[in-house]
């Protein structure tokens, strides 16, 4: 019978408020399913702290280049 491997596990804390991070956070990784839960240390499979960790960092770039669009929008509309 072939051993089952255990992935290593980490603790993260993901940021909570009463606005738009109030829910968990639902990670899917080769097909098995995670609900994380906000503002409470848990601990997780690695691969799913890089999942996180990616999600959270696209996102950053996302408003990053949000704004950026909003402020040349902003600037053009100066000149009509």
């Amino acid at each position: 019978m072939a051993e089952k491997k255990t992935e290593k596990l980490t603790k993260i804390k993901l940021f909570k408020d009463e606005g738009r991070y109030k829910d968990d956070v639902f990670v899917c990784v080769n097909g098995k399913p995670y609900a994380v839960k906000r503002g409470v240390e848990v601990e997780v499979p690695v691969s799913v702290a890089k999942v996180i960790e990616a999600s959270e960092k696209q996102d950053g770039k996302t408003a990053t280049l949000i704004q950026k669009e909003q402020d040349k929008f902003k600037e053009a509309s100066k000149n009509i």
